[in-house]
């Protein structure tokens, strides 16, 4: 009995298998939505379906928010293409605000959903092996426990690292939910206020027959204020290494 119970608790054993369904699901998900959604999740379906979405809102405000931010969740969670639109819709759908709060709070849940689906399938046992290696990856993992808000904050401000990557490195590094959570939130909440910003405008530029700027968060005005915020994250760090070659 005893050698049974082991086997069920193995990750290795036959029925450990099981644990990597959730992010085996996503990917298989990711590739589907990358072949099949990607002509549905466009610019194009938002500016030739406005009219309705918005008559659909004005009639169903509470079902409206409902059904978006269950979308916005499974485009996040499922790494289906159109994440940029849909927070531009969740701005020309409900402005700046209550739109961002609509866009952060399903964007997070999103990221938790896949943070959580590769810590159960991979995280625990990554994280172990990490503790127990020697050189440089034992360095990095002891670098980012001792700075785990810091590092986290600056995955998810700089553009510059892919949500989906800054979805997973926490999960295979052992970071606690809670932080995860929280730094998410507010790490991708800039950028949130940005494109929700866009979006909320977006009546005048379907007026003018126009496309808008996707690279506006590379704009000099706007990408800086960004960069200031991760050097901000990033001097605890700084001043710990600081402290630590006096």
């Amino acid at each position: 009995m005893a050698d049974r119970s082991t086997a069920r608790r193995d990750p290795d054993s036959p029925r450990g298998w099981t644990r990597y369904l959730p992010l085996a699901a996503i990917g298989v998900a990711a590739l589907l939505g990358a072949f099949f959604l990607r002509d549905w999740l466009s610019f194009e379906t938002l500016a030739d379906n406005r009219e309705a979405l918005i008559a659909f809102r004005d009639a169903n405000y509470a079902l409206t928010v409902a059904v978006f931010v269950a979308a916005y969740v499974a485009i996040v969670a499922f790494s289906l293409p159109g994440a940029a639109i849909a927070t531009l819709t969740g701005g020309f759908l409900f402005g700046l605000f209550p739109g961002v709060l609509y866009n952060t709070v399903a964007a997070t849940i999103g990221a938790t959903a896949i943070f959580l689906a590769a810590r159960h399938g991979l995280g625990d046992r990554l994280a172990a092996r990490m503790d127990a290696s020697e050189g440089m990856v034992k360095r990095i993992r002891e670098g980012i426990r001792e700075n785990e808000t810091s590092y986290l904050f600056v995955m998810r401000l700089i553009p510059a690292v892919p949500f989906f990557v800054a979805n997973l490195i926490p999960a295979f590094v052992g970071v606690g939910l809670g932080k995860y959570v929280v730094t998410t939130f507010l790490g991708i909440l800039p950028g949130s206020v940005v494109y929700t910003w866009v979006g909320a405008g977006l009546g005048e530029v379907f007026a003018r027959g126009e496309r808008p700027d996707f690279d506006i968060i590379f704009e000099p005005h706007i990408l800086g204020p960004i960069l200031g915020l991760a050097a901000l994250a990033l001097l605890p760090i700084v001043i710990k290494r600081i402290r630590g070659k006096a």
